[in-house]
């Protein structure tokens, strides 16, 4: 159960990332079925692999779903296009933590791209920390037959769609 919190919250963070309120607003990724590998430091967390079926919709969807979630607990959001592709800095806060993060994005969002992420955390359970989260993206194809967009399949078969954002803004632990 421990193991499916923490995939799941590491699917909220993505989600959170992906769908931040900015100067910048991010490409819509190409439809159909993306792989995405998430490798972290600085934490216990293995290398997680998941596939997210997707479409045009889909993405602007989540982005618009997770942008009030976000103003709720970041206190910074922003998003600059570079020459390279964007950077994004953040301050969020949940459950009495508190998170600085910069993140650099390049690639493209039509075959592969490669977000690189350093964070800062002090507060909660875990205390002060730092972690470096690599994600690389790559397009593989068309979206499986049983597979709808918004399907995120995460290790271990557990599946969930963030078409249901209300439901994992339930399970963020709230502000005091």
């Amino acid at each position: 159960m421990t193991r499916q919190l923490a995939l799941l919250g590491s699917a909220v963070c993505l989600v959170l990332s992906a769908g931040a309120a900015s100067a910048v607003d991010l490409p819509t990724r190409k439809a159909g079925l993306w792989e995405m590998k998430m490798l972290r430091t600085g934490g216990p967390m293995p290398e997680i692999t998941m596939q997210h079926c997707t479409d045009e919709t889909t993405d602007k969807e989540m982005s618009a779903a997770a942008s009030p979630m976000a103003k709720e607990v970041c206190s910074k959001q922003d998003i600059q296009k570079t020459a390279t592709g964007y950077v994004s800095d953040s301050v969020c806060s949940v459950a009495g933590m508190t998170v600085q993060s910069h993140a650099e994005i390049v690639g493209d969002f039509n075959s592969a791209y490669m977000v690189k992420s350093t964070s800062h955390s002090e507060g909660g359970a875990a205390g002060t920390r730092d972690t470096t989260m690599t994600i690389e993206a790559k397009w593989l194809g068309a979206c499986k037959a049983d597979q709808k967009p918004g399907d995120i399949v995460m290790p271990g078969g557990m599946k969930m769609n963030v078409k249901d954002m209300e439901k994992l803004k339930g399970l963020l632990p709230k502000q005091k």
